[in-house]
């Protein structure tokens, strides 16, 4: 089977909102285990001027959802960025899964060519599909997601390469 733009961005973004799911679990359990309120994890940072835990699983969660989205030809889905709890950022998490696996691969695939427009403060950039999807969508989500294991890591929570990577694909 060849490489698609859905084969490339639907199950990348699943595979690893998974594992994301799995790191809060994670999250959780250390937080229980060592006596405090899992919630302390939500304004964590690894500098003063980084956006805090909270926010890198939501701006994670907004790059899946609207690369399908503008890959497709459609409007994504839209959340307020109101979440106050590992529950409520778990359930963002699902709702994202569920919205990209539910967008039909024929409406990504063949979007390789596809002018891509991207809002910006500072104005609108056009890129064709495929520079898109490999040279701002995947490495922005990576991003936020390496973010997001780090908070975590940071914070004393057991994670390892596996549970970045996932269990291994055959």
């Amino acid at each position: 089977m060849s490489i698609t733009m859905h084969s490339a961005s639907v199950p990348v973004f699943v595979r690893m909102l998974t594992n994301l799911g799995q790191w809060l679990d994670k999250a959780e359990a250390h937080a229980a285990a060592k006596k405090f309120d899992p919630s302390v994890y939500l304004s964590a940072r690894l500098a003063p001027d980084m956006l805090p835990f909270t926010r890198q699983i939501q701006i994670a969660c907004d790059g899946a959802k609207f690369a399908v989205a503008r890959l497709a030809g459609v409007d994504s889905p839209k959340f307020e960025d109101n979440e106050t709890s590992i529950a409520e950022l778990r359930e963002r998490v699902r709702k994202v899964m569920d919205y990209v696996q539910s967008v039909p691969a024929a409406q990504i695939d063949g979007t390789e060519d596809k002018d891509i427009v991207i809002p910006r403060r500072d104005g609108s950039t056009t890129m064709k599909g495929e520079a898109y999807l490999k040279y701002f969508v995947l490495p922005n989500f990576y991003f936020h997601m390496t973010t997001t294991y780090a908070l975590l890591r940071h914070n004393g929570v057991e994670l390892g390469k596996m549970d970045f990577l996932g269990a291994p694909k055959q």
